[in-house]
């Protein structure tokens, strides 16, 4: 018979209750503040579901009412420096940190609302309702709160969505500790207290997401001041817990990556705050992310002010059990079984709250005209401007309004011949050199002597903890270099290894980078540079060899880079670790082993979205980028042709040269666009629309379009280059020009 030994976890799996002499010991001024909060909470949800039944909340009302007593104990202790972000059902944690920051020093029950507490109390409540003086300018609502000063990151309406952020976030707060602590004697005295800490806050569902695991790994890994605090609230929309999981004790996840980990009665506040002091003392200082589980119930549906029991999947006997253990309630028994207050102040407090909220009601809405008495409506003069819809999908550039740019043929500096791939290494060596912000992540860039093309060559070495070597886990590295760019002190690259990896982390990159600036507001910089490569013709099959570009022209957010030379990729990078948006940085490995010629001079930009015109001509317009250039410069070459060349290197609608590509067409009357990669995913597909809306008057005939097939690029060599475009499919497109022209060869 074999031995068996039973193993143990690495890290404790902790369940904490408070008992009579942790309340009789607990600082009367932090019970009070519980209180406080607990009640403006709890008042402000009841008005938003009223607000909701009356039709004037437009989209969903998560309401949190049950759940107050998780969000207020874990966060009342917390610095206005840490982070917390959240889920759909996030108002209770947005005002839970939200009032923490404008009343620092704590709430007194006894004169409850100060002019901050209800300046939030409106705004968020503004935002809820989509008026332009919410914190997001209206655009949140009530699934995207955010107020970046209080430490609100942003709450999420992708279930786990916000947990790879809140890891981003963790990591620059653990970098400036460091960075503090090796920065002398008086800077470490000023980290003492430790590390800033982040907590993102998601419920039962989440714990079974992708994103949330990955992000457990990483944080584990890398030692990260984050808490993953799971609201276990037993309910999806109408699904139990324990339909879905076979360990419904959710904080069990924790241990099999050796964190530790806290189960709590979410209904006590006052365990759920001894709770996150235990596992803030770990995070600050140093060793490492934590698990909490409170257990709480949402006493409504999962949207709207009907309870669950209404829709048949849970009793009403369940119900009244969890109402009788209400955290507002558990608050008001503790407090008067202590003396802290009586009956009489307990109304006052209700009070108070409920007429904060009543006046931030009153501000917003205003009897409707052609209503029926009690009717109300939003007030129509604060409503956004319908013109702000677009604005701030993107920054305006003004951070490179003084850039030194400058073009090949106006460089006057030496140069070195060197290979693509040189350059690439080059220019990061000269940013991280001269800027302490970037940082750069991905699988295996800080071994094989510069990752697997030597793209990162160097560079660990000489910026020790500034190239991060990730785990494979693309959802998790992608989020959390969204979270270090949101957070604003550092300038994050991010790797995919192969393009087609985007779509592991297409969460990250599309709903959560490419919308987080608009979504929260228009204001929120968001500087990401996320490079990947192009392989098609290097045998590795359908999912590794894809074209990203038009997934990302057709995403909102991003700006795309692609250099044709290596001069050009000098000058783009440092256009894209200058300006505060995300952008895709593609490359091609036909590319990389091409000489050309590199500067020594690393510091120029490209004038940013100008095209390069490689070929004058006069008979049609051949638009292309990487290296399809040169492969059109053959087929030009080859056919005759007098077509003008245009490379584009910035692909995305609003940096794209409209005007080169414009005065072009108005002298050529034709359009040839060549990409290499298959039809389906097709960049030249959103081109050529856009460019027979802006041009059909100076069109003679249809935009024409090289592509690849439709199939994927195969394994088989034979399957593979039928799958592609090169330069005898140009000139065949070419050709259809010449031929549509009536113009012989």
């Amino acid at each position: 018979m074999p031995r068996e030994k039973r193993l143990q976890p690495g890290s404790p799996w902790v369940e904490l209750s408070t008992t009579a002499a942790d309340w009789k010991a607990a600082d009367p001024a932090l019970l009070d503040t519980m209180l406080g909060q607990l009640h403006l909470i709890r008042a402000f949800e009841e008005a938003v579901l009223e607000l909701a039944g009356a039709g004037l909340v437009h989209g969903p009302a998560h309401s949190s009412i049950g759940q107050e007593g998780g969000a207020v104990g874990s966060i009342v202790g917390l610095r206005s420096s840490d982070g917390v972000n959240g889920s759909h059902r996030g108002h209770h944690q947005f005002l839970a940190k939200a009032l923490a920051h404008v009343a620092p020093e704590g709430l007194d029950p006894t004169a409850l609302v100060t002019p901050a507490v209800q300046d939030v109390l409106q705004k968020t409540l503004a935002e809820i309702l989509g008026l332009a003086q919410g914190y997001c300018r209206g655009r949140g609502g009530s699934m995207h709160l955010q107020w970046h000063e209080a430490g609100a990151l942003g709450t999420n309406a992708i279930v786990g969505g916000g947990v790879p952020l809140g890891a981003g976030n963790a990591w620059a707060q653990k970098h400036a500790w460091a960075e503090k602590q090796a920065g002398g004697a008086a800077a470490a005295s000023a980290s003492d207290a430790g590390s800033d800490l982040t907590v993102s806050y998601f419920g039962d569902g989440a714990v079974n997401i992708g994103s949330v695991l990955e992000s457990m790994n990483l944080a584990a890994a890398w030692r990260l001041p984050f808490c993953f605090f799971i609201e276990n609230n037993l309910y999806a929309v109408s699904t139990h817990v324990s339909e879905v999981t076979a360990e419904p004790r959710l904080s069990a996840r924790a241990l099999g990556f050796d964190i530790p980990a806290w189960r709590v009665d979410g209904m006590d506040p006052l365990a759920v705050h001894l709770a996150m002091e235990k596992a803030a003392e770990r995070m600050r200082a140093g060793d490492g992310p934590a698990v909490i589980e409170v257990e709480v119930y949402r006493y409504f549906h999962q949207n709207g002010p009907y309870p669950g029991s209404a829709f048949g999947y849970r009793s009403k006997e369940e119900e009244q059990s969890w109402r009788d253990r209400d955290p507002v309630l558990r608050m008001a028994r503790e407090l008067t079984s202590l003396g802290r207050i009586d009956e009489d102040g307990l109304a006052a407090v209700r009070s108070q709250a409920q007429e904060a909220v009543r006046l931030a009601v009153d501000a917003l809405t205003e009897p409707d005209p052609d209503g029926k008495p009690g009717v109300k409506r939003i007030r129509p003069e604060l409503w956004p401007d319908p013109g702000f819809v677009d604005v701030g999908i993107r920054g305006d550039l003004s951070e490179i309004a003084d850039a030194d740019t400058l073009e090949q043929a106006d460089y006057t500096g030496g140069t070195t011949k060197g290979k693509f791939v040189d350059a690439v290494a080059a220019v990061m060596d000269r940013r991280m050199g001269e800027d302490e912000r970037i940082v750069v992540l991905g699988e295996d860039i800080h071994r094989l002597k510069g990752g697997t093309n030597g793209a990162t060559k160097g560079l660990s070495e000489k910026y020790p903890g500034r190239v991060l070597g990730t785990p494979i886990s693309e959802n998790a590295f992608a989020g959390l270099g969204g979270g270090i760019a949101l957070d604003g002190r550092y300038r994050p690259v991010v790797e995919f290894m192969y393009p087609d990896f985007m779509w592991v982390a297409a969460d990250q990159v599309f709903n959560q980078i490419g919308k987080a600036r608009h979504m929260f507001g228009g204001d929120n910089p968001v500087p990401l540079v996320l490079r990947t490569k192009i392989a098609m013709g290097s045998g590795y099959g359908s999912q590794h060899l894809m074209d990203p570009a038009g997934i990302f022209a057709t995403s909102p957010g991003w700006r795309i880079m692609a250099a044709s030379t290596p001069f050009d990729y000098v000058g783009l990078m440092n256009a894209a670790l200058a300006i505060d948006d995300p952008v895709l940085m593609i490359e091609h490995v036909d590319l990389y082993a091409e000489s050309g010629e590199i500067p020594d001079d690393l510091d120029h930009q490209i004038p940013f979205g100008k095209a390069a015109v490689r070929r004058s001509g006069s008979d049609v317009t051949v638009i292309s980028y990487l290296s399809m250039v040169g492969e059109s410069a053959k087929a030009i070459e080859q056919t005759g042709i007098d077509a003008e060349l245009i490379d584009l290197r910035f692909l995305d609608r609003a940096s794209l040269d409209w005007d080169t590509v414009g005065e072009s067409i108005q002298k050529t009357n034709a359009v040839l666009i060549v990409e290499q990669g298959a039809q389906g995913t097709s960049y030249g597909a959103w081109l050529a629309d856009e460019i027979q809306r802006r041009y059909f008057d100076w069109l003679d005939q249809p935009v024409q379009r090289v592509t690849g097939s439709e199939a994927s690029p195969s394994i088989s060599k034979v399957l593979e280059r039928a799958a592609i475009a090169k330069a005898d499919d140009v000139v065949v497109g070419l050709e259809r020009v010449r031929a549509a022209f009536g113009k012989g060869a």
